[in-house]
């Protein structure tokens, strides 16, 4: 056999590339990475629905030592900024899901360097499950060198981090997956053609260290997280109603927020 031939037979043919990159896309399941950055609107709750949505799915989906059947009662703290507290308000444990609502630290910052702080000693403790950041805008005390101290106290203590960026920038960041979100019309309900709909996204993922960027429509059933692709040349395929245009659009995943005033904000 020719050099030339051998060459041509070590290199992937088209089908194996496909293969490949679709292997490697995204998906709910995955394992968690150490740090994700989660950019929305300051005038939606989408940021704070997503990020955790993307923190149950990773947690659910953790991985297990044998014969550790214990359950995991380790606490969830968020952290936001009184400034992201009036963007979006606080979150509302009653309305978060049943296995975490009576876990939940919250911790309110007045600047942003605090935030920071809480963010990084939250990540360094082994006795957290998972960690919730909001911030509004881009800080000058979230530059690279902070962010690349939050992924590195993150991956070292196996602590996932889902730092939302209210109306922020995509600046220079050391985050493992980065997402641009907002909300997206709930479908219309099987049962009930009048009531709210589930909690729906469109996410793109536009930076990440093992997938390729992708948008997906995020939403749940029965407290799982579901992602159908859309985007080059595919359109979201759903077992549901296809969304009515009077459908609402959801804005949290199980979690109710709370305005600056203290009124429950329905999605």
């Amino acid at each position: 056999m020719s050099r030339s031939a051998m060459i041509q037979d070590s290199l992937p043919t088209a089908a194996q590339l496909a293969s490949d990159a679709t292997s490697q896309r995204w998906q709910p399941g995955l394992d968690a990475v150490a740090q994700s950055e989660i950019f929305a609107s300051g005038r939606e709750g989408s940021g704070a629905g997503v990020a955790l949505a993307l923190a149950l799915d990773a947690w659910r989906h953790r991985v297990r030592e044998e014969g550790d059947e214990a359950e995991d009662r380790r606490a969830v703290v968020w952290v936001q900024t009184r400034a992201a507290v009036k963007r979006g308000g606080r979150p509302f444990r009653a309305g978060l899901p049943q296995e975490i609502r009576h876990r939940l630290i919250h911790v309110l910052a007045e600047k942003d360097e605090d935030a920071l702080f809480a963010l990084e000693e939250a990540v360094r403790c082994r006795d957290i499950a998972f960690v919730i950041g909001e911030i509004v805008g881009s800080p000058r005390a979230l530059d690279f060198t902070a962010s690349r101290r939050l992924t590195l106290a993150a991956e070292r203590h196996g602590v996932p981090l889902m730092l939302v960026r209210l109306d922020g920038t995509r600046d220079l960041s050391s985050a493992r997956q980065r997402w641009a979100v907002q909300a997206a019309p709930s479908a219309r309900p099987q049962w009930n053609r009048q009531a709210p709909g589930v909690p729906a996204w469109q996410a793109e993922l536009f930076r990440a260290r093992k997938h390729p960027p992708g948008l997906w429509r995020l939403s749940e059933d029965a407290g799982a997280l579901v992602a159908e692709r859309t985007g080059e040349g595919q359109t979201a395929v759903s077992n549901v109603a296809a969304p009515s245009p009077g459908a609402a659009s959801s804005f949290g995943a199980s979690v109710a927020i709370l305005s600056p005033t203290g009124e429950r904000v329905s999605g």
